[in-house]
């Protein structure tokens, strides 16, 4: 039965340190929280007193509850106050020969029974352990930043320590009210693993001038529905702090995936360490502030759309859910649409969608009668192809096969009239072949819309090496004219969003086919220590483990690199027929639910 540990002791009061005294103070527990001097300490208390005030002024915390949590914290700059600790978490820089020179200290202060933790985010827990006479005592107790708010803790324990402890610190992060995730020594463990590798693979991206940072920022917050994006997030984190844990993730891994970025180290030998220093991948206010500011890599406003070809007249062709969305879209940002579909029958079906899709609108208030009826009024279909030929722009929007699309763009390329701008919305085929196969490569760009279209707010405007610059231009004073969130990059695989989400989701399947950790772990992990909406094994469900494996094999062909190769597991589920909630049963069951 696990003990209810009282007296507790914190070393180090950074920015986690003092977190941690807080959410343990917060629980009822006795604090004793040391720091190298005075100033240090000062420092500490002042974080925990404006920490603690900002929740009295929010109203989460009664006068009395503060000064109540302020009063079991006592401020030490001697190790040896931490003699009656039962256990001590250790929150000093993510330095290795700190750590252990801590922890052999701390062993010969506490008595035998004291649990030592530490708050490494990327170290060998091991490692540090062996600093002690007591490594079977020794654990991973990771918190997340900030301590107070985020709810997950990453609870590691080494191939030696104990059950018992394992299960006492199980029981104080239920008695702290986080969410624990029980995993074994690896680095990066569950969230830094799959965090800092698409992390990096971002930073890569942006230092190949593949996109702007502003566009692979935008495009994961807006495709992925992600709380920040990757470059932002680097800044907060700390480009000097992401170094070393990607260093240290790689040292131990030797996944060429978490060799630190170039530039990463280039930034940080630079001093430009993100937020803290006023300037990393972003420029801001000041020194620890959250303003961006503009600087000289900053877009300016509309810049993207100059020299567009005027268009009025819209056709889409398909009548599937995405072609339907993007009628929907087009018609509201005011364009006259036309749209191809094989059949009469099809034809009214799309029009049937499109009516119901309205109606509700009206019934749920977001839109009125009259907006509904002008939005209908814009709208025609038609089973004749050559209709598309006094179109200004023509939207494929068909099913995702070569052949069909590059048949497609072959007879819209002699149907089109003069000028015309014509856009696939593929989001894993090659823009290049679809240019080819019309005949007029200059007039052909790619627009990813993502599902469901009325709703979601990011447009990749993909160009290929042909692509005419006014060309891009018009698709992106499209896409503003309907209100979406237009970004730009290249043609190839994958383009921002799913180059960087499935690797990322490759990666979580070959945790779990390691047996590190399970679905359930990796998944709270992912949303509750990072803020995801989904966890990576909840979002391949949802997008079919089919889709999924299909768009990671077109990422390995083209980048041929070794760690995107598709975890075998995925290919054996896709194989027997389990391809997530649309056959039942994925990486979850969900017929017995």
């Amino acid at each position: 039965m696990a003990r209810e540990l009282t007296e507790v002791g914190v070393v180090g009061l950074g920015t986690m340190g003092a977190g941690i005294s807080e959410v343990l103070a917060r629980a009822g527990l006795s604090v004793t929280a040391v720091d190298v001097d005075d100033e240090a300490t000062a420092r500490g208390r002042a974080h925990i007193e404006q920490s603690t005030e900002r929740a009295l002024t929010r109203g989460k915390l009664e006068s009395a509850e503060r000064d109540e949590i302020l009063g079991r914290i006592r401020y030490s700059t001697s190790l040896e106050d931490l003699a009656a600790a039962e256990l001590v978490i250790e929150a000093v820089p993510e330095r290795l020969e700190l750590k252990t020179e801590i922890f052999g200290k701390l062993d010969a202060i506490c008595p035998p029974d004291t649990i030592l933790a530490t708050n490494t985010s990327s170290l060998s827990v091991t490692e540090l352990s062996v600093a002690t006479a007591r490594p079977s005592r020794v654990i991973g107790m990771h918190f997340f930043n900030p301590a107070p708010v985020m709810k997950l803790v990453e609870v590691v324990r080494t191939v030696v320590t104990e059950p018992s402890v394992v299960e006492d610190v199980e029981a104080l992060a239920a008695r702290l009210g986080k969410v624990d995730v029980t995993i074994g020594d690896r680095a990066g463990f569950i969230a830094n693993a799959l965090l800092f590798g698409y992390l990096n693979h971002a930073v890569s991206m942006f230092e190949a001038r593949y996109a702007s940072r502003e566009d692979i920022d935008a495009a994961m917050r807006l495709g992925c529905g992600l709380p920040m994006g990757p470059l932002a997030l680097m800044d907060l984190i700390g480009i000097d702090t992401a170094y070393e844990i990607l260093d240290t993730m790689y040292k131990q891994s030797r996944n060429r995936l978490h060799a630190p970025a170039p530039i990463i180290k280039q930034m940080m030998t630079a001093g430009l360490l993100g937020r803290k220093t006023g300037r990393g991948f972003y420029s801001y206010a000041q020194r620890d502030s959250a303003e961006i500011v503009a600087d000289a890599h900053t877009p300016a406003p509309g810049g993207a759309a100059a020299g567009a070809r005027p268009v009025s007249a819209v056709g889409v062709i398909g009548s599937g859910t995405m072609a339907t969305g993007i009628i929907e879209v087009v018609a509201k940002g005011g364009y006259d649409v036309l749209f191809h579909a094989r059949s009469a029958e099809k034809v009214d079906g799309v029009v049937t969608a499109l009516t119901k899709s309205l109606d509700k609108q009206v019934a749920r208030g977001r839109l009125d009668e009259a907006g509904r009826d002008a939005v209908l009024g814009r709208v025609r279909g038609t089973t004749d192809l050559d209709d598309m030929a006094d179109r200004d722009l023509v939207v494929e929007a068909v099913v995702e096969s070569l052949p069909v699309k590059e048949a497609l763009f072959a007879a819209l390329g002699e149907i089109a009239k003069p000028g015309a701008v014509l856009a696939t919305t593929t989001s894993s085929l090659p823009v290049i072949e679809c240019a080819r196969a019309s005949g007029r490569p200059a007039d052909v760009v790619g627009l990813h819309f993502f599902n469901p279209a009325p709703v979601m707010k990011l447009v990749e405007v993909v160009s290929t090496i042909s692509t005419a610059a006014d060309v891009t231009a018009t698709a992106y004073a499209v896409c503003e004219q309907l209100g979406k969130h237009p970004v730009s990059c290249t043609d190839r695989a994958g383009f921002i969003v799913n180059a960087l989400l499935f690797p990322y989701l490759n990666d979580a399947v070959k945790m779990l086919e390691a047996h590190y950790a399970t679905a359930d772990d990796i998944d709270a992990a992912m949303k509750v220590g990072c803020g995801y909406p989904m966890g990576p094994f909840e979002l391949l469900d949802v997008v079919g483990l089919d889709v999924s494996l299909a768009i990671e094999k077109e990422l390995y062909t083209e980048f041929r690199e070794p760690g995107f190769a598709p975890a075998p597991l995925l290919e054996h589920l896709v194989t027997a027929g389990y391809l997530g909630r649309k056959t039942g049963r994925g990486f979850r069951d969900y017929a017995r639910r």
